[in-house]
C-alpha cells in the first residue's frame, strides 16, 4: 500500500474537479480525501502503487471538460489518513498565488435537454447550470471559488438543490451557480410604459417586442445586449440610430449550428469555434441566400454569428424569436452596461428583459476569425478571459508583480505574478471617465483575486494616452516604478509571451498598425524589428509620409490618400477619387500642409497606406468605425494572377511611392478595384518576405511575429504566412490574445517583468 499527497494546479476550481477525483478514486479502489484551497486541489490517497499511479495519469489525461491541469506533483505522506472511504473535504484558504479562475462557459447540452424536459424539475428554468457549464468569471468576487464568494451568495439553496450540491455523485456537486425555480434568479421585464412582469410572462413580453420590430435590452452573462430582429431593415436601423453605430457590422445569434450553416459558409474549424463552450462571435462568410438583412453588415461579405450560451437565449428561440442582432448595450465606444439601472437602458431600448443575479465583472462577447486554419482573437471577452499565459522558465518567481495599462484603443490590461500573466477582458476605448473607472476596478479585482502587490506598472510611450496617464497616476499613488514601453515593441513581445519564448530569445517582428508613438516622436506603424524583452532594434520601416491634421487623417482616409499621392509625386488630377472628395479650397490647403510640413505628423503607418489605397479605389473617404477603409479594401479584393507591384527599399526605408504610382496607373488603365486590391495585398506580402530575408542576412533568426491591427486582415495574414513558410521562416500569428491593441498589455507586462528581473 502507498500513501501520497497529490497537488494539482491550474483551472481546477469551479469545474467539478473534486467529484471527478472522488469518482476516479472510487473506481480505482483508493481511500483518502480531496479538498480545494485558494491555490490548488490537494489529494491525500492510500492504495496500491499501481492504482495511485493510474489516478495521477487519469487526472492529467481525462480532466473535466472545463478544467485545465497545469501541474501535478506527488509526495509521500507519513501522517495517518482516514481509510474509511474517499471523502470530499470543504475548501480552505492558503498562502501563495491563487488558483486560476475559470472563464464563463455556455450552457451544456445536458442542461439544455433538462430545461426542455417537462418532467424535469428545472423545466424552463432560465438559469440552469452544472459543474460543466454556466457563469464563472463574471460572478466571482474572490477566491476560493465557493458560493459565498460569488454573486449567488444571496440565493439560498432549496433542499432539493442543496442535496444535489452536497452529493459527490451528482453532476451539480459544488456547482456554485446551481439553482432552480424555487431558489434561483428570476427573469423580469420592464418598459417605459410601466409594464412589468416576471418569469415566462416577462419572456413572452420580450419576444412580442422583437416580433413587432422593437429593440430590447437583454441581460446576459457579462452585461446587457441590445437585441432586435436580424432580418428587419427597420429594426436594425432603429437600433443603429440609438447606439450611434451607422455602419459597423453587428453580431447575430442564431438558434443552432444548423441555422448558422443555412446563413453562412462554415468550415470545420469555424463550426467547432461556434459550438464550443466559449461560444464566441465567429466572423464567417455570409451566404447570398441568407435571410439576414444586408444592414447587419453593410458592404461586408462576413457576418459575425454566435450560438445561444444561456438558458434565456434557448428559451427565446423556443418561444419563436427570430435570428437576433446581439450587440453590447452601450453607446459606441463606451463600456458595456451591466447594472440594472433602467434609465440608461430604456434610453436605448423599448423594454428590458433582465434578471436579479448581479454581474460582478462585465465582459463583452469574445470575437474570433479563423485565419490560416485556426482561430485568431479579434476581441477578448466572455469565454476566453481570464485564461492566463505562463511565465517563461527563466522568469518564474524572479519578477515583481506587474500591472500593464495597455493602449487607449481596444484596451485590455494585464497583470503578472509568479508563474502567470493574466490579460483582462476587453475594456474598450479609454475616452471617458466610465471607461477609466472600469480599468481601475478591473485592475483592483485582479490584484485582490490573485494576491498581487504590484512593484511596477507598464505604460505606452504615447504621452497623450489616457491609459498612460492612468498608469503613471497608479504608480504615484501605489509608490511603484513606472516602465514606459514603446508601442510596437510591446506588440512583438505580446507574441513572444504568447509563444512561451524566454525573455532573451530574439524574434523578427513585423508590426503593422495605424498609430503607435515612435522613439523619434513620429507615428510608427510599418515596422520591422529584432526584439526580445530587453529591447529592440528597428531594422526597416515604411518611409515617412506627412499626415495632414494628424488624427483628422485617421477619420478621413482621403487625407491619407492626398498625402501619399503628393509624397509619390503624383499630380492631383480630378479623375482621382480622393481629389474629387475635397473642394478646391480644402485641397489647396491640404497640399500646402503636406508640402510645407506645417500641421502634419510624419508617419510610417501601414494602416494609413491601406487607408490611402481604399480612398484611391473610391471605397472609403471618411470612416464611421475604426479601420473601415482597410476592411473594405480587404473585402474588395478578387484573386488574380497579376504580378504584384514593387516597393523600393534604400537603407531600410521602404518607399511606398512606386506602389501608389502603380495603383494610379492601373486606375487610368481601367483595372477594377477588385484587381488592384488583390495586387496591393500581394505586393505588401511580398515586401514583408523581402524585408525579412534582408534582416535574416544580418541576424539568422527564423521566427517572424506578424502583429498589429493590420494583421487582422485574413487575406494579408494568410498570404504573408504562406510566403514566409515557403521561404523557410516560422510565421507566428496570435491565437490567445488579439493582434490589435487588445493584446498590447500582455507585451507590456512581459517587458516590464523582464526588466524587473534584470534589476534584481
Amino acid at each position: 500500500m502507498n500513501a501520497e499527497r497529490i497537488e494539482v494546479t491550474g483551472v481546477v476550481q469551479g469545474v467539478g474537479f473534486r467529484p471527478f477525483v472522488a469518482r476516479l478514486a472510487n473506481d480505482l479502489g483508493l481511500v483518502g480525501r480531496v479538498w480545494n484551497d485558494s491555490t490548488m486541489v490537494i489529494i491525500e490517497v492510500v492504495g496500491s502503487t499501481d492504482s495511485v499511479c493510474r489516478l495521477a495519469e487519469r487526472i492529467i489525461d481525462e480532466p473535466p471538460p472545463l478544467a485545465r491541469v497545469v501541474s501535478l506533483t506527488r509526495t509521500p505522506v507519513t501522517n495517518p489518513i482516514d481509510t474509511s472511504g474517499f471523502h470530499i473535504v470543504e475548501s480552505r484558504r492558503a498562502e501563495g498565488a491563487s488558483t486560476l479562475v475559470p472563464p464563463d462557459a455556455a450552457t451544456c447540452d445536458t442542461c439544455v435537454d433538462e430545461m426542455f424536459d417537462p418532467s424535469d424539475r428545472r423545466y424552463r428554468h432560465p438559469f440552469i447550470t452544472c459543474t460543466d457549464c454556466g457563469p464563472r468569471f463574471t460572478i466571482i468576487g474572490s477566491l476560493p471559488y465557493d458560493r459565498p464568494n460569488t454573486t449567488m451568495e444571496h440565493f439560498e439553496m432549496c433542499p432539493s438543490c442543496r442535496r444535489e450540491y452536497e452529493d459527490p455523485l451528482d453532476r451539480r456537486f459544488h456547482a456554485q451557480p446551481v439553482s432552480c425555480h424555487e431558489c434561483g434568479p428570476v427573469l423580469w421585464w420592464a418598459d417605459s410604459a410601466g409594464a412589468d412582469a416576471e418569469r415566462d410572462e416577462a419572456l413572452g413580453l420580450g419576444v412580442d417586442v422583437l416580433r413587432h420590430g422593437g429593440v430590447i435590452a437583454l441581460k446576459g452573462v457579462g452585461g446587457y445586449h441590445l437585441v432586435c430582429d436580424a432580418r428587419s431593415d427597420l429594426a436594425i436601423a432603429s437600433l443603429r440610430g440609438r447606439k450611434h453605430r451607422p455602419d459597423k457590422a453587428l453580431a447575430v445569434m442564431v438558434a443552432s449550428l444548423g441555422e448558422a450553416r443555412a446563413r453562412a459558409h462554415l468550415d470545420d474549424v469555424e463550426a467547432e469555434e461556434l459550438s464550443g463552450c466559449a461560444r464566441p462571435i465567429v466572423l464567417v462568410g455570409r451566404r447570398e441566400s441568407s435571410d439576414l438583412s444586408p444592414s447587419v453588415a453593410p458592404a461586408n461579405p462576413l457576418v459575425g454569428l454566435l450560438l445561444p450560451y444561456t438558458g434565456v437565449h434557448h428559451l427565446l428561440f423556443a418561444a419563436g424569436a427570430p435570428p437576433l442582432v446581439m450587440t453590447s448595450a452601450n453607446l459606441s465606444g463606451q463600456p458595456i452596461l451591466h447594472s440594472d439601472d433602467l434609465d440608461p437602458l430604456l434610453m436605448l431600448a423599448d423594454g428590458v428583459l433582465g434578471h436579479d443575479r448581479p454581474i460582478h465583472t462585465p465582459a463583452d462577447d469574445s470575437v474570433v476569425r479563423v485565419v490560416a486554419g485556426a482561430a485568431m482573437p479579434i476581441r477578448r471577452g466572455r469565454g476566453h478571459a481570464p485564461m492566463p499565459v505562463p511565465v517563461p522558465s527563466k522568469m518564474c518567481g524572479r519578477v515583481d508583480d506587474v500591472v500593464a495599462a495597455g493602449a487607449d484603443q481596444k484596451n485590455t490590461f494585464s497583470v503578472g505574478s509568479g508563474d502567470w500573466f493574466w490579460t483582462s477582458q476587453h475594456v474598450g476605448e479609454l475616452n471617458s471617465p466610465d471607461a477609466l473607472d472600469v480599468l481601475s476596478a478591473g485592475v483592483r479585482q485582479f490584484a485582490e483575486m490573485y494576491r498581487l502587490s504590484p512593484g511596477v506598472v507598464a505604460v505606452d510611450a504615447h504621452p497623450g494616452y489616457h491609459g498612460s496617464r492612468w498608469g503613471r497616476s497608479y504608480g504615484d499613488t501605489a509608490g511603484v516604478r513606472v516602465e514606459t514601453v514603446q508601442h510596437h515593441h510591446a506588440h512583438v513581445c505580446a507574441m513572444a509571451a504568447e509563444a512561451g519564448l524566454e525573455p532573451d530569445e530574439p524574434i523578427i517582428g513585423v508590426a503593422f498598425d495605424g498609430t503607435g508613438y515612435g522613439s523619434d516622436r513620429a507615428i510608427w506603424g510599418g515596422e520591422f524589428m529584432i526584439a526580445d524583452a530587453f529591447g529592440f532594434e528597428r531594422m526597416a520601416h515604411l518611409g515617412y509620409v506627412p499626415l495632414p491634421g494628424g488624427d483628422a487623417s485617421v477619420r478621413v482616409p482621403a487625407r491619407s490618400a492626398v498625402a501619399h499621392l503628393l509624397s509619390a509625386g503624383v499630380e492631383l488630377l480630378d479623375d482621382l477619387a480622393p481629389v474629387r472628395y475635397f473642394d478646391k479650397g480644402e485641397l489647396t490647403f491640404l497640399k500646402r500642409q503636406v508640402e510645407s510640413g506645417i500641421g502634419t505628423v510624419p508617419t510610417s503607418s501601414m494602416g494609413r497606406l491601406f487607408d490611402a489605397v481604399a480612398s484611391l479605389l473610391n471605397l472609403c473617404h471618411e470612416i464611421t468605425y475604426e479601420a473601415q477603409g482597410p476592411v473594405l479594401l480587404e473585402f474588395s479584393a478578387l484573386g488574380g494572377g497579376e504580378h504584384p507591384y514593387r516597393f523600393e527599399t534604400v537603407d531600410g526605408v521602404i518607399d511606398a511611392g512606386p506602389v501608389v504610382r502603380s495603383v494610379v496607373s492601373d486606375l487610368a488603365a481601367g483595372r477594377t478595384p477588385a484587381e488592384i486590391s488583390w495586387r496591393f495585398h500581394e505586393t505588401v506580402a511580398s515586401m514583408v518576405v523581402d524585408a525579412v530575408q534582408q534582416i535574416h542576412k544580418v541576424r539568422a533568426i527564423s521566427r517572424v511575429a506578424l502583429v498589429g491591427g493590420v494583421f487582422q486582415n485574413a487575406l494579408l495574414t494568410q498570404s504573408c504566412s504562406a510566403k514566409l513558410e515557403d521561404a523557410g521562416f516560422e510565421p507566428m500569428i496570435h491565437r490567445l490574445v488579439p493582434s490589435n491593441d487588445g493584446g498590447l498589455s500582455l507585451g507590456q507586462a512581459w517587458i516590464a517583468a523582464a526588466r524587473s528581473m534584470r534589476r534584481s
